[in-house]
């Protein structure tokens, strides 16, 4: 987008998206200077102490491949990759808005769709087959909820997954090269009771706290993913927990959906380490976000265990806003990530 053009608007005193806001702060320590185009506060250029010059937008870095990034941006082909060298990857296929089916000439659309579905057995997991931050993602268990789903997939996409779901325990791993820089369990959104208050209370309440820690996650009460849950517990925005009872209010655990997070990076197991970094390699990248279900615990040897997806610039605005010391370790993983990209 042209800079030239002028909004009247006073332009903040530093960048506003994560990367450049972290890189603008950090670049000085090796040396290195950064240049923001200065409307969006979007698109940067980094220039280093020899007179190279590396670029990121948003979370996308001048450090992997175009090849290996396009492939992880697509859930249906990098799972098709990873499947074939050997990787726990989950069952599912993809499906087509009927637009695009009709104009592929594909029998794959949204019927298709739901009877896949009845053939893998309900409940299924839909989602955006180049989506992220857990936009669209549901858990669904009837027909009715499953065509929902879909159209509202379709709003974002014009491919879907559909999806065996998997139990456990939700990780995100990023690796940068040879290194496990940051491992985190996301937890999905959920409010604690207090014997009192209402669940939409409670959730009123959650994103009063995410706004005094400068966390920009909106809760969507009206989310129908979030009625459905409930309803499925025989609750509404209105029943009233007990007093430590918790409610989870999603099935996916983004931390951009108001999950929550538990560092895990220096317990995490020797075995998990080396299996995300030989997977960040096997699929061509450098920097990679390697989500993991894990039916155990991470600081536990591997037994059973799938890779959910993986992500080439995976965004951690809102981890580092759960916490000054995830946000020292964020910190210091993009210091490396410029040393890195120096060199790259």
């Amino acid at each position: 987008m042209s800079s030239t053009r002028n909004t009247g608007m006073k332009k903040p005193a530093y960048p506003g998206p994560l990367v450049g806001k972290i890189f603008y702060k950090i670049a000085p320590r090796i040396g290195a200077r950064v240049l923001m185009e200065r409307e969006w506060n979007i698109a940067g250029q980094i220039i280093y102490p020899n007179g190279q010059k590396r670029y990121f937008r948003y979370s996308s870095l001048d450090l992997n491949t175009l090849g290996a990034s396009e492939i992880s941006k697509d859930k249906d082909y990098a799972n098709f990759f990873m499947k074939r060298m050997g990787y726990p990857t989950v069952r599912g296929q993809t499906f087509f808005a009927p637009q695009w089916a009709e104009a592929i000439d594909s029998p794959r659309g949204i019927d298709a769709a739901y009877r896949y579905a009845q053939k893998i057995g309900f409940p299924v997991i839909v989602k955006p087959n180049s989506g992220s931050q857990g936009k669209g993602v549901a858990l669904v268990h009837t027909r009715r909820d499953f065509y929902s789903a879909m159209r509202r997939i379709f709003k974002l996409d014009r491919v879907a997954l559909v999806q065996t779901p998997v139990r456990g325990r939700d990780y995100r791993v990023v690796v940068l090269d040879d290194k496990v820089i940051s491992a985190y369990e996301r937890i999905p959104l959920s409010v604690i009771g207090d014997g009192k208050s209402s669940i939409r209370k409670l959730l009123e309440k959650k994103q009063s706290s995410f706004s005094s820690s400068s966390r920009d996650t909106r809760l969507r009460m009206e989310d129908p993913r979030i009625k459905a849950k409930l309803a499925r517990e025989r609750l509404t925005l209105d029943s009233v927990p007990t007093r430590g009872q918790r409610v989870y209010l999603l099935d996916n655990a983004n931390l951009s959906a108001g999950g929550d997070a538990v560092d895990v990076t220096n317990t995490m197991h020797p075995e998990f380490r080396a299996f995300a970094v030989k997977l960040t390699k096997d699929m061509g990248l450098r920097l990679c976000g390697v989500d993991l279900m894990v039916d155990g615990d991470i600081v536990q040897s591997p037994e059973s265990y799938w890779v959910l997806e993986i992500n080439s610039a995976p965004g951690l605005d809102h981890y580092v806003k759960t916490g000054k010391a995830q946000q020292k370790i964020v910190e210091n993983m993009y210091l490396e990530v410029l040393k890195h990209m120096e060199n790259r």
